[in-house]
């Protein structure tokens, strides 16, 4: 078998094809990166540096704040990913390309390397334990750079023949009197020379034809391309269309948002009706970095505050403790048996346990659970509310109450209960699945006139929940009808690629006409 030397050993011409097989391949993964990238209008890195958690993050996380810096970093990457891909498909300028690769690799692993304790949970890749996609590339190119397989497969191969031919011409004429001198008529470039020189150029038509393609495919099927280690969906709005911060009040000197992040959602809680698929999705979506990127985008559009169960409290603490932010959290209380097999609730002991969980982990507020104050009310369990009450404002939180049923807050202000603030379902019952007859896993409030005529006459702030009827309502409806009806905070669950646009309709909301009856108590 024929032998080639590449600088220092001897390669079958099957080694050969395998190396320059490889160094297209990685070229194409390059090129498709940079290309998705270029072409989602509002793709950036910001929240890939934001979330770097090793060695140079304050260094990522600086170029993120900074929206020049910024700019500029998603503008080189982008062109970076598509140069470096071109040059490696095509064995042009190679060795620029091979460690300009690897310099790139490089930071995607520093900034997020697969180790125990630095990852955020299920990557949306796949799953890593030290050695990861990119790792595998950076050594291959590692490899790539030890022979400059360009000079033998690419157009590389073309620079060094002219080279080497003005070299042979030069040495010549020095020899040969001027009469006799010739011009290089480029009779040294055999066919061989130039099919050795294009093998890249045919793999590209492949790859435009099939980029192309699966882009014309994804426009006619609405399928939201993304890409790679820095991948962001391609059709939500981003915060550069939020419209501004969402407006906030304040309850015992303590600011919230005017609207609160739901975390049911992230907590992989949600009301589908009759849609079996929806559990097990949510929970998909829902890795631990989507929930850190989710909290990121919120407080970036102004939401200050998470209301969730205490099941979500340690991945908040770790939100905190790494320094990705500070959002602050109202945590439900309600008991784990209730979370794992429904009513009756946990035992009264497991109840306040898990209020000490809370307050433990950081909660700026605590209040008991809507269902769970009905069904101690609705059984004459009044003591249970009272224990519950008192075990959080021992510990100096803020302490609330919740209700689905309008009852249920009567009871409590007879009984002489004085919260910091009350949560209370409220939404209208003009959406088609709603029958006011029967139970459904989209209706929370059961009497929505009787609710807004009953908490225009308390004091305290009051915050609405279940406003869009588990996704029954639009938020343009769901939170005006809150908002006019008397509520001075919703709650509202949201995936991080609805955030902008709900925080862009409650600031058209609350900047507008607001035919709102009752003063606002925070």
């Amino acid at each position: 078998m024929t032998k080639k030397k590449i600088f220092t050993g001897n390669y079958t011409k099957t080694q050969l094809t395998i190396l320059v097989l490889v160094r297209i391949a990685i070229g194409w993964h390059f090129l498709y990166e940079g290309m998705v990238k270029l072409f989602i209008p509002s793709w950036t890195s910001a929240s890939y540096l934001e979330n770097s958690r090793w060695i140079f993050s304050g260094i990522f996380q600086g170029i993120a704040a900074n929206p020049g810096l910024l700019n500029l970093a998603d503008f080189l990457m982008i062109w970076g990913l598509i140069l470096i891909g071109l040059g490696l498909m095509l064995g042009a300028l190679t060795r620029i390309a091979t460690w300009s690769g690897i310099f790139i690799l490089t930071l995607f692993y520093v900034a997020y390397p697969p180790f125990v304790g630095l990852d955020y949970g299920v990557p949306a890749e796949g799953f890593y334990l030290i050695v990861n996609k990119n790792l595998i590339e950076l050594l291959v190119l590692i490899l790539l750079a030890r022979f400059s397989t360009g000079d033998i497969f690419g157009l590389d191969r073309f620079y060094n023949l002219i080279k080497k031919e003005r070299s042979t011409m030069h040495d010549v004429n020095a020899t040969v009197p001027v009469q006799e001198k010739s011009q290089p008529d480029g009779s040294g470039m055999k066919r061989r020379d130039m099919l050795k020189g294009l093998v890249g150029v045919p793999f590209l038509g492949v790859f435009a034809f099939a980029f192309l393609r699966k882009s014309s495919f994804e426009g006619r099927h609405l399928i939201d391309a993304t890409s790679g280690a820095t991948n962001q969906p391609l059709s939500f709005q981003g915060l550069d269309e939020l419209t501004a911060p969402v407006a906030t009040g304040v309850i015992k000197e303590k600011t919230f948002s005017r609207i609160i992040l739901g975390g049911n959602l992230l907590s992989g809680n949600a009301h589908a009706r009759d849609l079996i698929y929806v559990d097990k999705l949510v929970k998909a979506y829902h890795s631990k970095q989507k929930i850190f990127e989710t909290m990121l985008m919120a407080e970036k559009a102004g939401v200050n505050t998470l209301l969730t169960n205490p099941v979500l409290a340690k991945v908040i603490n770790e939100y905190w403790d790494r320094g990705i932010g500070k959002i602050q959290f109202i945590s439900d209380c309600v008991g784990l048996n209730y979370m794992v097999k429904g009513f009756p609730p946990s035992p009264i002991q497991e109840f306040l346990d898990r209020i000490q969980m809370a307050i433990d982990h950081g909660a700026i507020a605590c209040y008991i659970q809507g269902e769970t104050a009905d069904y101690y009310i609705q059984n004459g369990n009044v003591g249970a509310i009272v224990k519950a009450f008192d075990l959080i404002r021992k510990n100096g939180v803020m302490a609330g109450i919740g209700a689905h049923r309008i009852e249920t807050i009567k009871a409590c202000v007879e009984e002489g209960f004085d919260p910091d603030f009350w949560m209370k379902t409220l939404h209208h019952h003009n959406y088609w699945s709603a029958e006011n007859s029967k139970w459904h896993d989209n209706m929370y409030c059961f009497d929505p006139d009787g609710t807004i005529e009953y908490m225009e006459t308390l004091k305290q702030p009051w915050m609405a929940f279940k406003v869009m009827a588990a996704g029954a309502i639009h938020p343009k409806d769901a939170f005006r009808y809150a908002f006019e009806n008397g509520a001075d905070f919703i709650c509202a669950g949201m995936y991080d690629f609805q955030i902008v646009e709900d925080i862009n309709i409650t600031n058209e909301i609350l900047n507008g006409p607001l035919e709102r009856k009752r003063d606002w108590m925070a």
